[in-house]
């Protein structure tokens, strides 16, 4: 099954997440089909927090992806600004 899920990168006690589409299958950090966006929890200043391709998300998501409940709720909350 194909998952929209993060994958953590940055440094120690600064976490960056990645939001990717990849296989169930493979690690947390592992091979990703597509990178579609990216969330810092430590944003500070005008960084951004939370940035993601809706459109890319709502294709894959239209072919069967399922996405994890983290990443539902950061596109709840950015649809949720845009509106």
């Amino acid at each position: 099954m194909v998952k929209i899920r993060l994958t953590r990168g940055g440094a120690k006690k600064r976490p960056f997440y990645h939001i990717v589409v990849t296989d169930q299958r493979n690690k947390r950090d592992g091979r990703a089909l597509e990178r579609v966006g990216f969330y810092n929890p430590v944003a500070t200043g005008n960084e951004k927090r939370v940035e993601l391709d809706t459109a890319r998300v709502e294709h894959w998501v239209s072919n069967g992806a399922q996405m994890t409940d983290k990443v539902r709720d950061l596109l709840k909350g950015l649809t949720r600004a845009a509106a």
